[in-house]
């Protein structure tokens, strides 16, 4: 079943379920699954995202061998890089793609469509190409043709929609009302948070293990661009499960980075400085993210918050990670840079573990 958790209405998994709640909020799955026993002395890594699967709600159908990305260590930052690039195409959203696909072969849904001229449509519309389903993917009229090159070669039928990024997902929904569609949203479809939980679920099993109470290790701290949120709420909630099933002691707290001028959930903190719009940043330029109320709850019972960087300092950092042999898109060069600005505010201490993803490959750039 899926769930509204904000007025907790059910409704039916299937093809035909509705996208979002009556009430306009997101819906996610009505069960967490949890391990019976604690964490095995060695996990599958052969298996992908799929050795975690006792944590998730959704069967393997498709895989392209995704998971393990490196977990490296930044001297020049005094934290450890997670990279999330070294994905099949080139960025953390295979891990919502490969689940988010894998659930709609197993509804029997046989056309998807996602609006996205970024990362989540090339990694949509790859997954949705491996699974044999047809997909149109929504995007801005005044895309780059090296974001739409990608998504065409998969075989998905793009559909170019003038205006800002709010009018494409508004033609995105419109369509998918309309017809029969599969919405496969990366913010909106409960499947794709699943998939990026397991980024939690790897970086514990990559780490030593406590010595002392032999469960895995989480860091102190995890520094996270943050635009819609999918890696974010993710990480989030695959932490939590890992805690509820006691495979780890304590959880990190964590911190979002989003786009100046741009940048709601650090508004909504007070953490605002500048209405200067991060145009380095464009992939997490989102103004009216659909769980920002999971998002601003996660930063709360963390103890984490969300700042906004500039594009002055995106550029900056963008620099520092290519000379620092960090092959990154601009966009994820918010974390590293937001790192040093939480370290600079003294939220977190110059010896506190931290890990930060580096979310996509400089092939995006």
């Amino acid at each position: 079943m899926y769930r509204c958790q904000a007025c907790d209405r059910s409704y039916e998994e299937r093809a035909t379920a509705p996208w979002r709640c009556s009430c306009g909020h997101p819906l996610d799955f009505d069960r967490t699954p949890l391990p019976e026993n604690g964490p095995p002395a060695t996990v599958d890594r052969d298996r992908g995202l799929w050795a975690f699967d006792a944590f998730l709600p959704v069967t393997q159908r498709v895989t392209l061998g995704e998971g393990w990305t490196p977990l490296v260590d930044a001297q020049n930052w005094n934290a450890t890089f997670k990279l999330e690039s070294c994905f099949p195409t080139g960025s953390f959203k295979d891990r919502g793609a490969a689940t988010t696909l894998s659930h709609a072969v197993g509804l029997g849904v046989d056309h998807i469509v996602e609006d996205s001229s970024g990362n989540a449509g090339a990694a949509i519309a790859t997954y949705a190409a491996r699974a044999g389903l047809d997909a149109d993917i929504y995007v801005p009229a005044d895309a780059k043709p090296g974001k739409i090159g990608p998504i065409e070669r998969a075989g998905a039928t793009v559909q170019r929609v003038p205006g800002d990024r709010q009018a494409v997902t508004e033609a995105c929904i419109t369509a998918v009302e309309a017809g029969d569609s599969w919405y496969a949203s990366h913010a909106y479809q409960p499947a794709f948070f699943a998939g990026t939980a397991t980024f939690a679920f790897e970086l514990c099993a990559q780490r030593s293990r406590d010595p002392k109470s032999g469960s895995w290790s989480a860091p102190d701290a995890v520094v996270i661009p943050l635009g819609h949120g999918t890696l974010f709420v993710g990480a989030y909630r695959g932490f939590r499960a890992l805690k509820a099933a006691e495979w780890i002691d304590e959880m990190p707290r964590l911190y979002g980075v989003q786009a100046a001028g741009i940048a709601p959930i650090a508004a909504e903190q007070n953490n605002r400085e500048s209405e200067s719009v991060n145009t380095a940043a464009d992939g997490i330029q989102i103004s009216e993210p659909p769980r920002k109320g999971q998002i601003l709850d996660a930063l709360d019972s963390t103890g984490g918050t969300a700042i906004a960087v500039s594009a002055d300092q995106t550029t900056a950092t963008l620099d520092k990670l290519h000379r620092n042999g960090f092959y990154t898109e601009p966009t994820c060069a918010v974390a590293p840079a937001g790192l040093d600005v939480l370290r600079e505010r003294g939220a977190i201490g110059p010896d506190e573990d931290v890990v930060v993803p580096l979310t996509g490959s400089g092939l995006k750039g």
